[in-house]
C-alpha cells in the first residue's frame, strides 16, 4: 500500500464524509429488506400516548401524599334526599346506613388506589379482598368447636327423637316441620362439633372461575343442559334417535384412536385431528363414529354424535357373547371373534374389549391376524359382530325345524 492511501485511511474515520449514506439518512435507504416502513416514513400516531408516570400513579410522592377531600366531592345529604329515603327504607335502616357512611373516612376513599412506595409493598398488583386457597392460609374452624365427647347418637336415642316428632306433630304440618324432622341432630355433643367440626385436614381447592381458562369453560359446559340442548348438531342427534339429552348421556362412550393426519394443499399443510370413538347402551346396541377438524373438541364431538348415531343391534347368545365363531377383514386386518362358555370373560386387546362392553358382551375371546391397524381393528370387530348367523337362520337355511333340547327335555331348568 502507497504512503497516500495509508493516510487517506487512518483519516477517513475522523471525516464526516466517510458515514455512508444510509447511516447519514436512513430514509434513503437503498437495500430496505423489511416489508415495514421505516420510522421515517410511517405517519405520527393519531392520539398521543399517556404514560402512567404523566397520571402521577408510579410518582412515590404523589402516592404517599394524602388527598384531602374536599365537601363537594362528598356533600351531606339535602332535606329533599332525606325525605326520598324516608319512604324507601325504615328508620332503622336509614341510622344504620348513615352510620356506615360516617365510619368510613373519606380520606381512604380517595388514596385507596394509590400505588404504595413503602417498604412492605408487594411486587405484584393484587386484591386482597378475595382469598386464594391455594396461596392463602385455609380457613379452619375455631378449637373451641372441638368435642372430646362427641359421639353418634344410638339407635334408641334416635327412636326417642323420633317419637317425640311424631308427638308434636300438629294436625296440619308443613314444609317447616319436615324441615325440623330433616335437621335434627345424629349426634351427642356440641352443636360446633356437627355443624362446623375442627378439621387439620388441608380444604378442597376451589374450581377455577376465570372465564378464559379452558377449564372453566368446560366446567361451566358440563353444568349448564341448556347449552348442550341449544346445540344444533344435538338437536339433529335427538331428532333422529328420537331420544332426550339425559338419555344420550346414559350411553357408554370410548375414544378407541386419536391421531393428527395432515392434508397436503397449495397452501402448504393443513394440519387435523382425528378420533375414532364407540358407543353403547350395555344391553346389545352399539355404534362406532368418526370425527375429524382442525380443532381437538370439534373432532372429538364429531366422532361422539356420530358414534350415537351409528348404533346398530348386535345379537348376543344368552345376553353375554356371540353365536358361535365370526370372522372379519378390512384391509390387511382379520381377525375371529370366538364364543366362550359363562364366566370366562373377554380375554382379547383393548380395542375389542371397549367395544364389548359397550354391547354388553361379557364372554368372548378375540385373535387379530396379520395387520394390527387400529382403525381397521375397531371396523373389522364391528363386521364380525354384524356378521352373525344364529341358529334359526342356520335352520331356516337348511330347510330344518329347530327344537332346543332344553326347554324340551329339562322343562327349561338348564
Amino acid at each position: 500500500m502507497s504512503r497516500p492511501h495509508s493516510l487517506r485511511c487512518i483519516f477517513a474515520a475522523a471525516t464526516p464524509l466517510s458515514t455512508p449514506s444510509y447511516l447519514r439518512n436512513p430514509s434513503r435507504c437503498q437495500r430496505h429488506l423489511h416489508s415495514s416502513p421505516t420510522l421515517q416514513s410511517r405517519p405520527p400516531p393519531k392520539y398521543p400516548n399517556i404514560k402512567a408516570s404523566d397520571l402521577g400513579l408510579t410518582s412515590p410522592n404523589t402516592s404517599n401524599t394524602a388527598i384531602t377531600p374536599t365537601e363537594a366531592e362528598f356533600p351531606a345529604y339535602t332535606p329533599a334526599e332525606l325525605r326520598a329515603l324516608k319512604k324507601k327504607y325504615t328508620a332503622q335502616q336509614l341510622a344504620a346506613l348513615q352510620a356506615g357512611e360516617a365510619s368510613i373516612s373519606p380520606t381512604d376513599l380517595l388514596n385507596q388506589a394509590a400505588i404504595r412506595s413503602d417498604p412492605m409493598m408487594v411486587k405484584y398488583l393484587d386484591d386482597f379482598s378475595t382469598r386464594r386457597d391455594v396461596i392463602d392460609h385455609p380457613l379452619r374452624a375455631p378449637e373451641e368447636n372441638h368435642d372430646p365427647n362427641w359421639r353418634f347418637k344410638t339407635s334408641d336415642e334416635l327412636a326417642d327423637d323420633m317419637s317425640n316428632w311424631i308427638m308434636n306433630l300438629p294436625d296440619n304440618p308443613g314444609m317447616k316441620d319436615y324441615i325440623d324432622l330433616i335437621e335434627n341432630r345424629i349426634t351427642v355433643g356440641k352443636p360446633e362439633s356437627e355443624l362446623n367440626p375442627r378439621s387439620y385436614e388441608a380444604p378442597e381447592i376451589s374450581k377455577l372461575t376465570d372465564p378464559l381458562t379452558r377449564s372453566a369453560v368446560k366446567a361451566a359446559g358440563d353444568g349448564s343442559e341448556d347449552d348442550a340442548e341449544k346445540d344444533p348438531n344435538m338437536q339433529r342427534l335427538m331428532k333422529q334417535t328420537g331420544l332426550n339429552l339425559q338419555g344420550i348421556r346414559k350411553f357408554r362412550q370410548k375414544t378407541l384412536v386419536e391421531h393428527r393426519v395432515v392434508n397436503q394443499t397449495r397452501m402448504g399443510k393443513v394440519q387435523s385431528m382425528y378420533y375414532l370413538n364407540v358407543a353403547g347402551d350395555g344391553k346389545g346396541m352399539v355404534g362406532i363414529g368418526e370425527g375429524k377438524s382442525t380443532e381437538p373438541e370439534d373432532a372429538r364431538r364429531q366422532a361422539e354424535i356420530n358414534a350415537v348415531r351409528n348404533m346398530v343391534p348386535i345379537r348376543r347368545y344368552e345376553g353375554r357373547t356371540i353365536f358361535g365363531d365370526v370372522k372379519g377383514k378390512v384391509g390387511a386386518t382379520e381377525l375371529v371373534l370366538m364364543t366362550r362358555p359363562p364366566g370366562f370373560g373377554i380375554r382379547c386387546q383393548h380395542l375389542i374389549y371397549e367395544i364389548c362392553k359397550c354391547a354388553g358382551i361379557e364372554d368372548l375371546a378375540a385373535r387379530v391376524t396379520r395387520a394390527r391397524n387400529p382403525m381397521n381393528t375397531v371396523k373389522a370387530t364391528m363386521q364380525a359382530l354384524l356378521n352373525q348367523r344364529t341358529p334359526e337362520d342356520i335352520a331356516r337355511a337348511r330347510g330344518k325345524k329347530l327344537v332346543d333340547v332344553r326347554k324340551v327335555y329339562y322343562a327349561g331348568l338348564v
